[in-house]
């Protein structure tokens, strides 16, 4: 049996209405296999999560490509396959039912192509005609220059997409015409104009000044620059990790990311100074004209999906529940020696839904209804007088994580109402 003690520091008296929702602790990330990659960590590991997606051991930065194909949701993210530092970067793959228990797969990109030697970077994953899922990803050359690449799964008919393939025409996009071959990565998802052309942004820093500039494609192959990128900002650096996609408005589901309809709202996220800001705005198909309604860090406007140790994130179209789906990436605040000697580091937030609120001025999030199923009993009392310096013993609690909903009545002028996870 395990007990929650409260322990009560206040001078007055006070009335206590509490729940308590126990959680299920497990690993949600499993591997299918051991190899010398993905074998076991030692036993001894107690700062891994219960339920932050982690691959066994190694490196992980940035969500890349997230979705949902044939019932098997999918995540690549940036991954080290031979240490727990930033290095020889691939794309790691993994895939689950339920968003909780996740199987690792194998590396589903790794350099060692002219286009991509020096490493497999972040970008995302587009859905061609007929469902084909495809890869757009920034590749360091043998140049060291960033360039965008292509890749296709190798089997359609394999749901779980073990096999990947690099195009032949690869790179499709480079920087030329004054880009700054150091700041051009992390292509978006493509969305698909009234005019057939596909658009991608991919980010970039010009003179010190964030930019998203703007790509269109007739094949997905050969892909012209706009004169003009879709935003900019001078208020910023390097926007890292673009992301732009539509929300509805007074509407309680996901808007796929190629949605015509005028009854939305445009999001253009960046990722800069170490943390992911977003702006609101209008967005015109036709001229592919972007009016934000108040721009990156003006007039005290400082939006962002979360105001902690979150970057780097990535948003998809969940087509089986028609949400859209948010991730990013946990970088802690661990030293380099420390995350050596554990053997990982970096983990992925609780994945979240994302709306547009009520008033239309900034998104609102929730956790998925898929963590709050893994609650299962809940123990809770009202009425109980704590005084200064008492301590409350709960009984009934067998998890090793606890979701705790509480409101304290200080007097009658007084209330105060929370919750927390121990």
């Amino acid at each position: 049996m395990t007990y929650l003690k409260l322990e009560v520091t206040m001078e007055k008296s006070v009335v206590l209405v509490i729940g308590f929702w126990l959680l299920l602790l497990g690993n949600g990330v499993q591997s299918h296999r051991q190899d010398k990659k993905h074998q076991s960590l030692p036993r001894d590991q107690p700062y891994r999560t219960g339920y932050h997606f982690q691959p066994p051991k190694n490196w992980m930065n940035d969500p890349n490509g997230p979705m949902y194909y044939k019932g098997v949701y999918h995540l690549f993210y940036q991954y080290n396959p031979y240490a727990a530092v930033w290095g020889n970067i691939t794309w790691a793959h993994s895939i689950s039912y339920d968003l909780v228990n996740w199987i690792n797969l194998d590396i589903a990109l790794s350099p060692g192509d002219p286009f991509d030697i020096n490493g497999c970077w972040s970008g995302s994953t587009t859905f061609l005609s007929g469902e084909k899922p495809v890869i757009l990803y920034t590749g360091s050359d043998t140049m060291n220059r960033q360039v965008q690449n292509l890749a296709e799964p190798k089997n359609l008919s394999d749901p779980l997409l073990r096999e990947w393939v690099k195009s032949s025409h690869n790179p499709l996009m480079s920087p030329v015409d004054g880009i700054d071959p150091k700041n051009f990565r992390d292509p978006t998802t493509a969305w698909q104009g009234p005019d057939g052309l596909w658009r991608v942004l991919v980010g970039n820093e010009m003179d010190g000044h964030g930019r998203a500039l703007l790509y269109r494609s007739q094949d997905f192959i050969t892909w012209s620059q706009s004169k003009e990128p879709i935003h900019s900002s001078t208020r910023t650096g390097m926007w890292e990790c673009p992301d732009f996609y539509p929300v509805s408005i007074d509407g309680k589901n996901g808007v796929e990311t190629s949605s015509l309809d005028k009854f939305t709202k445009q999001v253009l996220k960046a990722s800069f100074d170490n943390s992911d800001h977003y702006v609101l705005g209008n967005y015109t198909a036709v001229t592919d004209n972007f009016l934000v309604d108040t721009d990156f860090l003006d007039n005290g406007s400082d939006l962002r999906y979360d105001y902690g140790n979150f970057y780097a994130s990535k948003t998809f179209f969940d087509s089986g529940k028609k949400r859209r789906i948010l991730w990013g990436w946990i970088l802690e605040s661990d030293n380099t020696t420390d995350d050596v000697k554990k053997g990982w580091s970096g983990l992925q937030s609780i994945p979240r839904t994302i709306l547009l609120s009520k008033t239309g001025k900034q998104l609102i999030q929730w956790p998925l209804e898929e963590i709050e199923k893994q609650r299962i009993i809940k123990v809770s009392f009202e009425n109980k007088e704590l005084k200064g310096g008492s301590v409350l013993e709960v009984s009934g609690i067998t998890a090793s994580q606890v979701l705790l909903f509480f409101s304290i009545v200080l007097d009658a002028q007084e209330s105060l109402t929370g919750e927390s996870i121990s």
